[in-house]
């Protein structure tokens, strides 16, 4: 056993990323923008349109907001190819700017011991620099296998976010591509778990896995032309829970349930009908 139950409370040294249009539009078209319909999505994949301001998509907030993982260093070593994403939420107190920097000091909140396995959970604020104000916070889990039976709390656990018993309000298809995961990992996150056949055999994964962030943007897009009128300053805040790898090249449905003014669930689900992304919850300005 290498994770030391006792970093929690450990912080990371504040970090600061930078960003500017072009970061802003690799990402939306490693999020799937544009690839539908290119002239739907101007505001996001472009910035010389006539007419068009450019814009950010809101679950770019994740890759801004790496910047406070570096709090995990501080639980221990373990092998990467037995981390995946279990859960992750953003909270948004305003649109991204189209270019701006941020820094982020990350916290570890939890460490769970689930058996199998670890679950490490940590937070981050993320404030803008040029202002001093906070601009979104994070909130992410992560499962090592492998890793668990130290003796350790369980932690929370039960249903979240359940859908009504009804049929969905919107229901929304997104195509992903085969070379999805090799574009989104543009945006920063690396980890070859995404890109190499092998480091993913040492996972049990047959082939590269599509970045479970990849699919949260995915979603994000479906929630924010949905539910927001494709208008960032309404897109407020967005949880769920990874509950299935994805392949690039699947297609991946997002299906939503009105549950409040400005509240929303959802669940994402993969080619085969599985729920790929669950216990999701989206807050908007109606």
């Amino acid at each position: 056993m290498t994770i030391d139950p006792e970093a929690v409370g450990s912080t990371s040294e504040p970090a600061r990323r930078r960003w500017d249009g072009k970061d802003a539009i690799l990402y939306a078209l490693g999020v799937g923008a544009g690839s539908l319909d290119p002239v739907d999505e101007l505001a996001f994949t472009t910035e010389n349109t006539d007419g068009v301001d450019q814009q950010v998509l809101p679950t770019m907030a994740v890759v801004i907001g790496l910047a406070g993982s570096g709090a995990l260093s501080r639980v221990g070593s373990f092998d990467p190819a037995m981390l995946v994403h279990g859960e992750q939420a953003i909270e948004l107190l305003g649109p991204l700017p189209v270019t701006g920097e941020v820094e982020t000091v990350g916290e570890i909140t939890g460490i769970w011991d689930k058996g199998s396995g670890a679950v490490i959970e940590s937070a981050s604020t993320s404030t803008d620099t040029a202002t001093g104000r906070p601009l979104f916070r994070s909130r992410s889990a992560v499962f090592v296998r492998g890793e668990g039976g130290f003796g350790g709390d369980r932690g929370p656990s039960g249903p979240r976010n359940v859908p009504p018993e009804r049929d969905p309000d919107h229901v929304v298809a997104y195509p992903t591509r085969s070379d999805q995961a090799l574009l989104y990992r543009l945006s920063g996150d690396r980890n070859p778990l995404h890109s190499d056949p092998s480091f993913a055999a040492r996972g049990g994964f047959p082939k590269p896995i599509l970045h479970g962030l990849c699919t949260y943007g995915f979603t994000g897009r479906a929630l924010l032309h949905t539910l927001c009128a494709s208008d960032p300053a309404r897109f407020r805040s967005m949880e769920g829970r990874f509950s299935s790898p994805v392949f690039p090249g699947e297609t991946l449905t997002v299906r939503m349930w009105v549950v409040g003014d400005g509240e929303a669930v959802f669940q994402t689900c993969g080619d085969d009908g599985r729920v790929v992304l669950d216990a999701g919850r989206h807050t908007f300005t109606s």
